[in-house]
């Protein structure tokens, strides 16, 4: 009978398990079917990209091998759902109906990163998941988290949940409020989203369990602390930076007793360190850009045995009494305080505590001022370090190395120092594994030690601005893997085409500025495969001569393309088109001729210079629709015609220098449609008509910069250098600010007409060069709202008038002439027009005042001239101009034939005229009046008010 109890037992136990298994709906080794159901469901809230293609409906598919699916693997059931960025770059945020997701009640982790969800439909809330453990709602558009109700049956939803992500939302301080009911929580990352103002500690009591809180790049400003707060005696780390806090840091910090690492960085906090002292578990702290006073013992951490890690960077060291002697109790691995002293000389053992670190792999003592011999006992203390960054420092003497190899060392920065003397010749067995070598800006002279060229590690040179000398070994050049090789303004030389057009490991190759030479077309290329891998390289003021190599062409990564102030001559080579990577292109100050290659237009450049060359034609064609260009750099050429009407097309333009060309024809109007368009030099060709007024409607892209020196722009981008002339001369621009000013120069041209009243709306304008034409009328008064303006030459046009009182509310103008006009009245004698000296003013006989020793008196009046600037008038004086250029050329050739006849017929007067001749000779009379008269003739000829250059130019008679 017993038996036969236990057989039945154990046939209903079967039984039993398989209904079980029918109610599942599936086996084991495959997911569920309502599963399966429920996810297609879920598709097509989030495929936009067909991120899911891998979804099927084909029946049987086994859902667990799905893209982002996680299941248990007993059940089957789905325990993971990862949806990250299947909606990422909706404009408009959505609703979620989280009901979705209630087919999957084991469901433990839900990631829904970057799909522009704003909130769940109302009571369709995911709190219902009551197994979930990690969800993931970062990069959204949440503004609200709903409010939980707090009694038993909300506490019974979402219990587990321990790890809750919403960095990059659009949540205030509201949020703690929202989520006190998450009792369990250990990890919450509320990161870049909109909390500003005070801290309330008091909203973080209900997180005791919490172990992680991330609340970095808010605009959090101060605490707000209570007495008998929770301290959170769990949390283990905490991310206070990128906020706004100010003040000293709060005791409160100090009652963390189990916090590990701390990250205040990059906020306004001030004072002391003393509330961290107790914090005896931390072991990565970062201080870095703040207003700290940091001591240079670290005497408030030195009671801290397991720190490991510290960022000090841009505070303040402070001394401190010379009777402290403590030992720190922390062996760091990891130190960087750069940028932390400002101005008193000090040498590395002002940082005492450094003396007793032997276990550092990284440091950084950059830009501290630090003065004396290189420190090498940093490297034989700590026979374990990797990382040595001692840049922007005042180290002087030789370069010292320490006694012993360090086969741990992989990167050493000891640029912008003052080492002198050369580089040692047991730098490679002392370094056998170093990866990364700086050593630039120093006074390092001699030769290149060869044995670099056989370190199997390194991947970065860079021993640019020195004073080396002697030749480049082939090697270093060839070497495999070198990625990055700057050996910049040197004075080393020898041929170094060979190895460049055969560097095929190389990335980046910068050998400008020294005195390598040799032809490039001598080379044969056919035994050069050309290196495919580079990407920039930069041969540029070196003594290279010959024709550019076609096979350049072949180069199919190459970015960057520097080849100025050389010596190549000859066309630019066509296959030069082939360069559909270039991003930056500079062949100025050569010697090529002939046209720009009309196929010449790489789909993304963005710096173009081919300044200072002999090409000629017509304004080209290459970079027509090239959206991409920033800088168009074409001055002193021999480029001719109209500027091309498409130039719009260039969307992004910010610099356009056609100086020195021979271009002539209207300034189109295109060019108001250039938004981005901040310098634009046309000057020194033969434009004529009107100023367009819209240039004047064009709102600069311009930031305020207070960096901006008197004199000179500072542009720079990469290596690009912008020139752009202002009153005095030419100057060289860094491009790296090219977007944060604007200059207009339309001197030396032919332009006509009144200055546009609209030129008062650029009021971020710095330069301004309307010099050298033939415009009329009066200054507008509206050029008093260009506050930024630096520079304004209006010289030598037709201007009448008077100068407008309202320009002394300019009050950077350090450069200003009106020279040679026909202005009246009294100049202003109020600020920075008190400064300028007459040389300001000559050539207006009408103008009056203290600059030109000259009173004001009511009976001195400026001549009454009227002046048009209609189309007509202008068509009339350019006709009256042809008219007597004709008349005078034909009456010149008849005087001259006539002569001629007169002359081979009457001998007598032939001897009286060659008699004159020789006496004018000796007494040098004729060749005087003679040039007088030539000189004469070719200013009226050429309309000019100036000097004649060498190609008929009208340019200045004095550079200011």
């Amino acid at each position: 009978m017993m038996v036969m109890e236990s057989k039945w037992l154990w046939f209903l136990r079967i039984a039993v398990l398989s209904v079980l298994l029918v109610l599942e709906g599936a086996p084991t080794d495959a997911c569920l079917q309502h599963e399966r159901i429920a996810l297609l469901q879920l598709k097509p809230f989030f495929n936009h990209y067909n991120e899911l293609a891998d979804w099927d409906e084909v029946t049987g598919s086994d859902c667990c091998q799905w893209k982002g699916i996680e299941c248990n693997t007993t059940s089957s059931r789905l325990i993971g759902l990862s949806l990250n960025s299947t909606r990422y770059g909706d404009d408009q945020g959505w609703y979620l109906n989280a009901s979705l997701f209630l087919p999957f009640v084991e469901l433990k982790s839900l990631y829904l990163q970057g799909n522009a969800i704003a909130g769940c439909i109302e009571n369709e809330e995911l709190s219902h998941l009551i197994n979930l453990k990690k969800l993931d709602l970062s990069r959204n558009q949440i503004k609200n988290i709903p409010s939980f109700k707090d009694d038993a049956t909300e506490r019974q939803q979402m219990i587990h949940l321990e790890e809750l992500n919403l960095e990059g939302n659009l949540l205030n301080n509201t949020v703690f409020a929202s989520l006190k009911v998450f009792s369990n929580l250990k990890y919450l990352d509320i990161s870049f989203n909109r909390m500003k103002g005070s801290l309330d500690i008091k909203d973080l009591d209900a997180f005791s369990s919490l172990r992680e809180l991330y609340m970095s790049n808010n605009q959090l400003k101060d605490f707000v602390i209570h007495k008998g707060c929770c301290d959170l005696k769990k949390l283990e780390v905490l991310d206070l930076s990128w906020n706004v806090f100010e003040g000293m840091l709060p005791n409160y910090l100090g009652n963390l007793n189990s916090l590990r690492e701390l990250d205040v960085s990059h906020n306004q906090f001030s004072g002391n360190l003393t509330p961290l002292s107790n914090l005896t578990s931390l072991r990565f702290l970062s201080l870095s850009r703040n207003h700290f006073e940091i001591p240079a013992s670290l005497a408030p951490l030195a009671n801290l045995p397991n720190l490991k890690v510290l960022y000090g960077d841009e505070n303040k060291m402070v001394m401190e009494p010379s009777f402290y002697s403590s030992l720190p109790k922390f062996q760091l691995r990891f130190i960087s305080l750069s940028n932390c002293i400002t101005s008193q000389q000090l040498s590395p053992e002002f940082l005492t505590f450094l003396y007793y670190q032997y276990d550092l792999r990284y440091i950084d003592l950059s830009r501290n001022n630090f003065s004396g011999a290189l420190p090498i006992w940093l490297f034989e203390n700590n026979t374990k370090l990797e990382h040595l960054i001692l840049r922007g420092n005042s180290f002087s003497g030789p370069l010292s190395l320490p006694s012993a190899p360090n086969l741990n060392v992989s990167l050493v920065d000891i640029s912008d120092n003052k080492l002198q003397g050369q580089i040692p010749s047991h730098i490679c067995p002392t370094f056998q594994y170093l990866g990364a070598l700086f050593l630039a800006k120093n006074v390092i002279e001699g030769n290149i030690p060869t044995c670099l060229s056989g370190m199997k590690d390194l991947v970065v040179l860079d021993l640019s601005n020195n004073h080396l000398s002697g030749t480049v070994p082939e090697e270093l050049i060839l070497k495999d893997p070198l990625v990055i090789l700057r050996l910049s303004n040197n004075n080393l030389s020898g041929n170094v085409i060979p190895a460049v057009l055969n560097a095929n490991g190389a990335w980046k190759l910068y050998l400008d500025g020294n005195n390598f030479s040799g032809e490039m077309s001598n080379i044969d290329v056919s035994t050069f495969e050309f290196p495919t891998l580079l990407t920039e390289i930069d041969l540029s003021n070196n003594k290279l001569y010959g024709k550019l190599p076609r096979r350049i062409g072949n180069m199919s990564n190459l970015k960057k393309l520097a080849l100025s102030n050389n010596n190549f001559e000859g066309s630019i080579p066509m296959e030069f088109c082939n360069l559909n990577q270039l991003v930056f292109l500079d062949l100025s100050q050569n010697n090529l001729s002939g046209s720009i290659p009309s196929c010449l237009s790489p789909p993304n450049i963005e710096h173009v210079h081919l300044h200072g060359n002999r090409l000629n034609g017509p304004l080209p064609l290459a970079f027509y629709n090239s959206s991409s260009l920033v800088t168009l750099d074409l001055r002193g050429n021999n480029l001719s015609g109209s500027v091309r009407e498409w130039i719009d097309s260039l969307s992004s333009l910010s610099v356009v220098l056609l100086k020195a060309n021979h271009l002539h024809g209207r300034i189109p109007v295109q060019l108001c449609n250039l938004y981005s368009l901040n310098i634009k030099d046309l000057s020194q060709n033969m434009f004529y008509g009107p100023i367009p007024s819209c240039l004047g409607n064009l709102t600069l892209p311009i930031q305020d910069n207070k960096i901006l020196e008197q004199w000179i722009y500072l542009l720079f981008l990469d290596d690009e250098w912008i020139e752009f002339t202002r009153k005095s001369g030419s100057y060289s621009y860094r491009d790296y600010i090219h977007e944060n000013i604007g200059g207009i120069d339309l001197s030396c041209n032919k332009l006509t007409g009144q200055i546009p009243d609209e030129f008062g709306n650029l009021g971020e304008i710095y330069s301004l060069n309307l010099s050298h034409n033939n415009l009329i009328g009066v200054i507008p008064s509206s050029f008093s709202k260009l506050k930024q303006l630096e520079s304004l030459d209006l010289s030598y046009n037709n201007l009448t008038g008077e100068i407008p009182n309202q320009l002394v509310e300019l009050h950077f103008l350090e450069i200003f002439s009106v020279a040679y006009n026909n202005l009246s009245g009294s100049i202003p004698e109020r600020d920075q027009f008190t400064t300028f000296d007459e040389t300001s003013y000559e050539g207006n006989p009408f103008l009056c005042g203290p600059m030109l020793d000259k009173s004001c008196s009511k009976t001195d009046s400026p001549p009454t001239t009227s002046f048009t600037s209609n189309d007509e008038e202008e068509e009339d004086n350019l006709l009256d101009m042809y008219v007597f250029r004709v008349s005078f050329l034909v009456t010149y050739a008849v005087m001259l034939v006539t002569t001629f006849i007169v002359l081979y017929i009457n001998p007598y007067w032939r001897r009286a005229l060659f008699s004159f001749g020789q006496k004018c000779i000796t007494t040098c009379r004729y060749s005087t009046v003679g040039n007088f008269l030539v000189y004469c003739i070719f200013r009226k000829w050429f309309n000019c008010h100036g000097d004649l250059n060498e190609v008929g130019f009208c340019c200045p008679r004095k550079r200011l």
